[in-house]
């Protein structure tokens, strides 16, 4: 019966016809022009002569759900497995070739039959050619001595790049039969590329943080002490897809109570108990481009003193931070400005001795060359401010300037500064004279704070007229307080 009433509830929170406007308004798809003109930005990056090789997904083995590589993705709009990228730049001229699986009558009775040969290559702009004729093809290429660039054929978080992934094996294979061969990586350049992103890129992104917002903002409202965590992810990720989302953009994290207090706390089964904080660090993924959304709040509609107190510091760092973000600006100010209002306020909660109290950190670093990884208040914010946005969770961003990365016009990123106090984080100090006396005298406040983990993450966009926050979820103690009133309890 509980089942029931949860789907019947879900189905009634948002119906069809707005589900089907608000998917007829959503954003075009990117474009084959600027497809190809990603592409020639990549060769020119790369100058005269160069080709590259890219490799997109496997086939999934058994029914994982397909994604395709980001990278390959960006160059070509093309999301069927097994397929590879040609690009060959000669005497300022370019050219592409899509390399695909032909698809056997058993797949097509399986997974349906792919798409029209003259179709895919109207809508893409790329001469085809099976992919068994891609070695001879590059054989060609880089006859004389040519170098070839690769990409790297993994997915985020898909584990590092070795012998397995078809990208490497096929360099192998062209080493083996080539040793003379230069092969390089143009992956850095590819990196470059993408972390100015379009205004075609930009306002999926938009829309991709739009339905965040709106599913995260729906399940705020209806979060009860007594729900398991799994419960929570399932509306969050039902708002995403009724709402036209592709999937979620990563891994659904719901964390309560305690669990709060791990950064990456996967939703599980644990029940959310009265008086516990939710954190939900979450994005819908709109035509590949996600977004990424944090936000912590009580499961009873009603911070404690304890909670508001660490919320409230959490959202001044954020606040500080955003007042510092402008075209131009450095990332690493906006990093120290929020580090620094943190360091003050975990001062004033006995939670570290000073703003630059050092302590024996549980990880390698060296204290004399990076202070900063030595400092107490990375025992309880333990991660940096943000990073950027787009095809991956954590996408390119940032031009290089004189004092390091900086926001620049067509910048995706996140702002999400947090503080996890939990007292098994005393427990992985190395047992040395310092971190004793650093334990003796904040162990009474780290029981008065034990179990509360807070993250405040928003999405942001630089344009023409300087930074725009995309994200509208509410985020102010009294907005978030008000927001769990307005429903039933």
């Amino acid at each position: 019966m509980q089942t029931r009433a949860l789907l019947t509830a879900l189905v009634l929170s948002l119906g069809a016809t707005e589900a089907v406007a608000q998917r007829a308004a959503a954003p075009a798809d990117v474009r084959a022009a600027e497809y190809a003109a990603r592409r020639d930005s990549l060769l020119a990056r790369l100058g005269d002569g160069a080709a590259v090789v890219a490799f997109g997904e496997r086939a999934p083995i058994g029914f994982p759900a397909f994604y395709q590589v980001p990278a390959f993705r960006y160059l070509t709009g093309f999301l069927e497995p097994d397929a590879a990228l040609l690009l060959v730049q000669r005497n300022g001229a370019t050219s592409a070739i899509l390399f695909r699986e032909p698809r056997s009558a058993r797949d097509a009775i399986t997974d349906g039959p792919p798409e029209d040969s003259a179709a895919l290559a109207a809508r893409t702009g790329l001469a085809l050619r099976p992919l068994a004729a891609l070695a001879s093809v590059v054989d060609s290429v880089v006859t004389g001595g040519a170098a070839l660039h690769t990409l790297r054929d993994v997915r985020p978080y898909g584990g590092s790049v070795d012998s397995l992934t078809r990208g490497v094996a096929f360099a192998a294979e062209l080493r083996r039969r080539a040793p003379s061969l230069v092969l390089r990586s143009a992956d850095a350049q590819m990196d470059s590329l993408r972390a100015r992103k379009s205004d075609a890129e930009l306002a999926l992104i938009r829309r991709a943080a739009d339905v965040t917002s709106d599913a995260l903002r729906e399940t705020i409202a209806r979060i009860r002490p007594g729900m398991p965590e799994y419960e929570i992810q399932a509306r969050i990720e039902y708002g995403f897809r009724s709402r036209g989302a592709d999937r979620p953009g990563f891994a659904t994290n719901v964390s309560a109570g305690a669990n709060a207090t791990v950064v990456h706390h996967r939703a599980s089964g644990d029940v959310v108990d009265a008086g516990a904080l939710v954190l939900m660090d979450v994005g819908a993924a709109w035509q590949g481009y996600t977004a990424d959304v944090t936000r912590t709040v009580p499961a009873s509609g009603r911070f404690t003193p304890a909670q508001r107190v660490i919320y409230q510091l959490v959202r001044d760092a954020q606040s500080a931070a955003e007042h510092r973000a402008r075209p131009g600006a450095s990332v690493r100010e906006l990093s120290d400005t929020a580090r620094a209002v943190i360091a003050r306020g975990l001062v004033k909660l006995g939670l570290i001795e000073a703003e630059d109290a050092s302590f024996d950190p549980p990880w390698i670093a060296s204290c004399e060359t990076t202070p900063a990884a030595c400092r107490q208040s990375v025992l309880w914010y333990s991660h940096g401010l943000g990073h950027g946005i787009g095809l991956e969770v954590h996408d390119p961003a940032y031009a290089a300037g004189p004092a390091g990365p900086m926001l620049a016009r067509g910048d995706a990123f996140t702002i999400e500064p947090g503080v996890y106090v939990n007292r098994q984080r005393l427990l992985l100090l190395p047992d040395t004279p310092r971190n004793r006396a650093f334990v003796a005298r904040v162990r009474a406040a780290v029981e008065r704070y034990h179990g509360i983990g807070v993250r405040i993450e928003d999405d942001y966009v630089v344009t023409p007229r300087g930074v725009e926050r995309i994200t509208s979820v509410p985020r102010e103690i009294e907005e978030i307080e008000r927001s769990m009133r307005g429903a039933a309890r």
